[in-house]
């Protein structure tokens, strides 16, 4: 949906299974309309698509292209925003930490991020500007050293060269927008705002990019603003106990723009008591990671971070539970403020989304609660396509308060 101020809103359609292209057409025409005319059949309604490397490859062969434009056309529906964070398989299958690879480092990220950004070129319509979501370079444990961390700039920097030469060819602005995650090479708004600052937006980046690119000094510098900056997911930095506003400034001031929002929200304990963590353990899926951030209450705010939640569960045999506080990565319904025992950190949803209201922090926003079909009941209770809708229906709420 194009709301007010050329700020769009969808869900990212990664909720659906799909690894082909033939199963992601499949889910546009059975899924995403129907949420359409759910929630804005009056208006064209914007897609965010999720591409996996194999259905991005069979969407480039030219007969396919052609007849999901036509698609498009005929049903009023727009692509303009594409998640290209996981390359493989997503749903129904062990993901864990399996979805950040191919990684950064890898060429097969590289090749496959410019496949998306080709087709993203072609599907834009006139006047829009796109964005790519993507790994937040790497699972940190993954890396080795310094040469691990200049195989990732590096690709990311032909990348954007990448972007900059599909810019002069069709006109079309695409982005990069790497996605901060716990555990990962980019976790917290501190790490990006460091990373961009002597990496990726510095004077050395900006001569690497020129020399690939072709182009000048100055005018690399002001690419790399225009076409790599972050995804921010809510839920991501919700468990990292970000401060809404702070994050938010921070960002502003060392000039990394935000080229998605991804509204999702994360589970919340409070207080870890034994009804908490018992129904905790209904969370803990074998598909993917649920990483953890504890806090300390009262004297103690220092973070503690556990990779997922059996390795949380087994560190409280080694102290007691009191008085500290876990967050933990599970993207639940944005519209649910209690999941009883425990909360979600909805309330950081809030406070961003009263931010957009009042000054744009991006143009791209998308709801990512991805998974419903690992969700317990009874918080998976009514389709799919209700529960999007609802979620849909409460952003723009809040967006218009």
């Amino acid at each position: 949906m194009n709301l007010d101020g050329g700020v769009h809103l969808t869900y990212c359609s990664n909720i659906h299974p799909g690894e082909s292209w033939a199963e992601v057409r499949a889910n546009l025409a059975a899924h995403v309309a129907a949420v359409h005319a759910r929630v804005a059949p009056e208006q064209p309604f914007g897609i965010g698509l999720r591409l996996s490397a194999r259905a991005a490859d069979e969407l480039a062969e030219p007969a396919a292209l052609a007849e999901f434009k036509d698609f498009l056309a005929w049903s009023r529906m727009y692509v303009y925003t594409v998640n290209g964070f996981p390359h493989g398989r997503f749903h129904g299958t062990r993901v864990k930490s399996d979805v950040y690879q191919p990684d950064w480092r890898d060429a097969e990220r590289l090749r496959y991020t410019n496949r998306l950004a080709d087709l993203l070129a072609e599907l834009l319509p006139d006047g829009v500007d796109g964005s790519i979501s993507t790994v937040p370079g790497a699972y940190k444990a993954a890396l080795a050293g310094r040469a691990d961390v200049d195989a990732m700039v590096g690709h990311l920097l032909r990348h954007v060269a990448h972007l900059v030469a599909l810019r002069e060819r069709t006109g079309r602005v695409i982005a990069l927008a790497l996605e901060p995650e716990p555990d990962c090479w980019l976790e917290t708004v501190a790490e990006v705002v460091a990373c961009f600052g002597s990496e990726l937006h510095g004077a050395a980046a900006a001569r690497q990019l020129a020399e690939l690119a072709g182009i000048g000094v100055d005018a690399a510098a002001r690419a790399l603003r225009e076409h790599l900056g972050l995804c921010l997911d809510l839920c991501h930095a919700a468990v990292e106990y970000e401060d809404a506003a702070g994050c938010i400034g921070r960002l502003r001031a060392a000039g990394v723009s935000v080229f998605k929002v991804q509204i999702s929200a994360g589970l919340r304990l409070p207080t870890l008591d034994e009804a908490a963590l018992t129904a905790l353990a209904r969370f803990d899926d074998p598909v993917y990671l649920h990483q953890v951030v504890e806090r300390g209450n009262g004297g103690s705010k220092l973070l503690s971070r556990f990779p997922d939640l059996p390795q949380a569960r087994a560190a409280l045999a080694q102290a007691p539970a009191a008085d500290r506080e876990w967050r933990v990565h599970f993207h639940v319904p944005i519209f649910l403020d209690r999941i009883e025992p425990f909360a979600s950190t909805q309330d950081f949803v809030r406070e961003v989304l009263a931010i957009q209201r009042r000054q744009p922090v991006s143009r791209h926003l998308e709801v990512e609660t991805y998974t419903w079909d690992v969700l317990p009941e009874p918080w998976r209770s009514g389709s799919v396509d209700e529960a999007i809708a609802r979620e849909l229906a409460w952003v723009r709420a809040e967006l218009a308060a």
